[in-house]
This record gives C-alpha cells, structure tokens and sequence, in this order.
C-alpha cells in the first residue's frame, strides 16, 4: 500500500514579489515543506486553492481585490481542508480578531523569525490551531471584553456576556471536565499545560478538545477560545 506523501504543500498569497520569494526561501529550505503555489490577490489565492488543494495557506491580510480576510472567509464558506495562516505586518488586535474571527487557523506578524515561520506552518498543517499565547489571548480578552462591554455612560468594566439559548444548550451538552478544559484553553493554555493542570495524559485531553469542538459545532480550538469569551465562560482579564 502506498504511504501518504507527508511533505506540507503551501500556498504563498501576497502583492509584494520579494515577500513571497523571502517566504518561500525559508519555507523550502525546511525538509518536507514545498510551496506549490503563489497569488498576488486574494480573488487569485482563492481560486489557486481550489485548484492545487495545498495543506496550508500563507496569507497576507492587505492585497488588491480581495483582502486576506474575506479571502479567508470565502475559503472557509467554501469547505477548504487547507489551514489558513495569516501574514501581517500589523501589529493590530481588530486585524489579528478578525482574521480569527474569519476561520485562519491563526497567525504570524512578518517580522517573527524564520524558525517561527516555519515551525507554525507545521503546527497549522497538522490540523492544529496556532494560538500565541503572548498575542492571541490579548486580541481575544481586548476584543471580547469590548463586545461585552455595555454602551451606557460611566461604564468602568466590561458585562460578562450572557450566551444565547442555543450556546446555553450547546455548554450543558459539556461535561465537568470538558467545561474545565474549555476554561483552561480560553486561557490560552495548551494541551501539554492543561495536562498538567488536570493531571491527565495529552491524549486524553486531546479526546476533551475533539468532544468539545464537536459538541459546540466548531471548527478548531481558536473558535473554542473566542466562543468561550463570548458566551462568558471565560472572562477577559481573568486567565
């Protein structure tokens, strides 16, 4: 039987030429990585996907007619397998949200290093979110506190939002220890940490992520986390 090719197939999407040619430099250079494709707007990265079918998605966010992040959108309302990883030289909570928001599997800032790079490509290729503790989870407390915060004059701190009936029924579907792992990873903690916490194997926290991504219909554990702040599971400033 016929081993499955293991090399990471990506897709480069970027305006800027030297971008994308610095991009794929570091990338090939890394052992079972071949970048398969480039696009220099987001209309084209989306149509090359659908065509070449890659692993994973560099994507920048600011690019001619499509930006990054409706093209990411449009990739995921198109059923993509591929991992979106986004590029950005923006340093910005509303741009990194967002592109979390959209359906990426997380992102990158330009200026990280090539190790950097390469290694949250692998992670995102393996089906796993890139959540960034010292950046994500500020984006997701900041932006989420703000959503919940109420409009009336004087207001010092955020309300803890109350979640629709369909999320309530959705959280009482969670046993105890999902709803603990679910705390744990809205705190940005990986699986690795909440094994520790929760004294139990990786695997099996691995088994509480997949119930609980499954049990409240979401895609990867990034949604978790933005799910778990909205629906005041977590609150921002707490974890």
């Amino acid at each position: 039987m016929t081993e499955p090719d293991p090399t990471i197939r990506v897709v480069l999407a970027d305006d800027q030429d030297l971008v994308r040619v610095g991009l794929r430099i570091i990338l090939e250079s890394e052992d079972g990585i071949e970048v398969v494709g480039e696009a220099r707007t987001g209309r084209e990265a989306v149509e090359l996907v659908a065509r070449v079918e890659p692993d994973v998605v560099c994507m920048d966010v600011q690019m001619p007619e499509l930006d990054g992040l409706a093209a990411t959108r449009e990739l995921i309302s198109r059923g993509t397998r591929a991992g979106i990883l986004v590029l950005t030289t923006f340093n910005r909570d509303d741009y990194l949200f967002e592109a979390l928001e959209a359906g990426a599997s997380g992102f990158v800032l330009k200026n990280s290093s090539p190790e950097d790079l390469v290694a949250a490509v692998q992670v995102v290729a393996r089906g796993d979110a890139l959540l960034s503790p010292d950046v994500t989870r500020r984006v997701i407390e900041n932006v989420a506190g703000r959503r919940a915060a109420p409009a009336s004059a004087g207001t010092t701190a955020p309300a803890t939002p109350h979640p629709s009936a369909e999320a309530q029924a959705a959280l009482g579907e969670l046993t105890e220890r999902e709803r603990e792992v679910l705390e744990l990873l809205a705190a940005g903690r990986s699986n690795a940490e909440i094994a520790g916490e929760l004294y139990l194997g990786e695997a099996t926290v691995k088994t509480h992520v997949s119930k609980i991504l499954q049990k409240l219909g979401l895609r990867d554990r990034i949604q978790a986390v933005v799910f778990a702040y909205e629906n005041g599971v977590a609150v921002p400033g707490s974890a």
